[in-house]
């Protein structure tokens, strides 16, 4: 009888690839979990672009089992809430693990272990403790497209907003990173994700957006329409 999983899903990078790998060790995914906060600094949770989920889980063919979760995103609060949906979740569609795509925040993983304790299930954690420079590079060579959608620190342009990340812009990162001491997976929340194309999809997402600058070194992008097509398209206009 195969294991059941209840995958979380922000949209980024690190969600998805942790989706697959599940999917990967045999995981049957009951039931995937995308949370939105109502604050914009929650300590968990990554928000931008989480509407667009329901594009990538309509992709997987996985849109009947997708929960979109609004939660407060005030700290702790935010943990014992998502405790409470997951818990109605589980009783509709049952699951003994929760896959999670941790690299290295202690913050995070030590409240999703709490998590899974409470709703007695295990966690799974593929790329847990990975390298992170490798890291990227694996999300590459697996075929997980990815765009990147806001940008927190100083050292990254507001031109990678909305770009591919394949290996030539990820070696330009690379160089970044060590010379800004960003981190280079950003793990920091230093830059968010979001996966435009992956194995497990049957369509890419193609996406019209524009480059808006928030502060000094603070840019997002906009998404203005998204939708499923053949081919993964980002088209950038000026606003």
């Amino acid at each position: 009888m195969p294991k059941k999983a209840c995958s979380l899903l922000s949209g980024g990078k690190d969600s998805t690839y942790a989706l697959h790998k599940a999917v990967d060790f045999g995981y049957e995914i009951s039931c995937i979990a995308s949370i939105k906060p109502k604050r914009n600094d929650s300590y968990m949770f990554h928000f931008p672009f989480v509407e667009l989920t329901n594009l990538q889980t309509e992709s997987m063919g996985l849109k009947e089992i997708h929960y979109l979760l609004n939660i407060s995103g005030e700290k702790e609060k935010e943990v014992e809430e998502l405790y409470n949906e997951l818990y109605k979740i589980k009783k509709i569609n049952d699951f003994d693990t929760l896959v999670i795509g941790g690299i290295a925040s202690q913050y995070q993983l030590k409240r999703f272990e709490y998590l899974a304790r409470k709703l007695n299930v295990n966690l799974f954690d593929p790329q847990w403790g990975k390298d992170p420079i490798k890291y990227m590079y694996e999300l590459i060579d697996y075929n997980i497209s990815f765009i990147i959608t806001q940008i927190t620190t100083y050292g990254i342009p507001i031109d990678f907003l909305g770009i591919k990340v394949d290996k030539n812009v990820l070696k330009k990162l690379v160089d970044l990173s060590k010379l800004y001491g960003f981190h280079i997976a950003f793990e920091g929340g230093e830059a968010e994700t979001f996966v435009i194309n992956a194995p497990l999809f049957k369509k890419g997402i193609c996406l019209e957006a524009y480059r808006k600058k928030i502060s000094e070194f603070e840019y997002s992008l906009v998404p203005k329409k998204a939708f499923l097509c053949d081919n993964a398209e980002i088209i950038l206009n000026n606003y």
